[in-house]
């Protein structure tokens, strides 16, 4: 208790020694403590480490690894403080016993929501326009809202993989529990080929294909509709006349 009352006091005098300052009195610096827990799990729980970091000013002066089952010290304040406490039968019981009580305990309750949790990802495909010349410049495949993270993105032609010209985005997470990655597929499409970017993900029993194609321009479009409205109309004026003609005839 004596120890935990001491670094209370320590760490409430570093906030007043952070503290603003007063009007008008100089800032002579700013001062953090941080102690990060850290539990690494390999396959579940069957192998399960403990790391508790102890850093000041981004500076990581003492930590305890239960692998090791001792406290280290990086600097020479931390090893008199690893020195203190791998010295105390009690505390250190403590700590390597955490493995137990903290990170397995909070493994089991974690699991559904963390490592049994599975969201489909949403795949979207749009043209890129070009910055320096007239057309597109590719295709995006946006893969948005999946969790976990790891994710496969591929681009196809056809059934032909196209592993050049790609870049991707780092997975992104969206602060939700969920996560998106961009893929540019740095290649202008061609008219009547299909492009297809492939989604693998755990949450899919399948991997999930998203096609694109070229659409027809706008104004050919209306081109064509006009010369078959035309070819078409010509038609029935030629049976309509052919009709007429047999019919005055007889």
């Amino acid at each position: 208790m004596g120890r935990v009352a001491a670094a209370a006091a320590a760490l409430v005098a570093l906030v007043v020694l952070g503290a603003p300052p007063a009007a008008g009195a100089e800032l002579s610096g700013v001062f953090q403590e941080m102690r990060k827990a850290e539990c690494h799990f390999i396959n579940g729980t069957e192998k399960v480490r403990f790391v508790e970091r102890y850093i000041y000013n981004r500076v990581e002066y003492v930590m305890f690894d239960s692998d090791v089952g001792l406290y280290v010290g990086f600097t020479p304040f931390g090893e008199k403080q690893a020195q203190d406490w791998n010295s105390d039968p009690e505390w250190m019981e403590n700590r390597r016993t955490v493995v137990d009580w903290a990170c397995r305990h909070n493994y089991e309750i974690s699991v559904p929501f963390i490592v049994d949790r599975r969201v489909q990802p949403r795949v979207s495909i749009s043209l890129v326009p070009s910055s320096s010349q007239a057309g597109p410049r590719g295709l995006l495949c946006s893969v948005m809202d999946f969790y976990p993270a790891r994710i496969q993105v591929r681009w196809f032609q056809g059934q032909q993989e196209l592993s050049e010209h790609v870049v991707a985005t780092e997975v992104v997470p969206n602060g939700d529990w969920t996560y998106q990655v961009l893929v540019l597929l740095e290649t202008p499409p061609r008219r009547g080929v299909t492009y297809t970017c492939q989604v693998e993900h755990v949450s899919l029993e399948q991997a999930l294909r998203q096609d694109w194609e070229m659409p027809a321009d706008a104004a050919r479009s209306k081109m064509l509709t006009g010369i078959g409205g035309l070819v078409l109309g010509s038609v029935y004026l030629a049976l309509g006349l052919g009709f007429y003609v047999r019919k005055k005839s007889s």
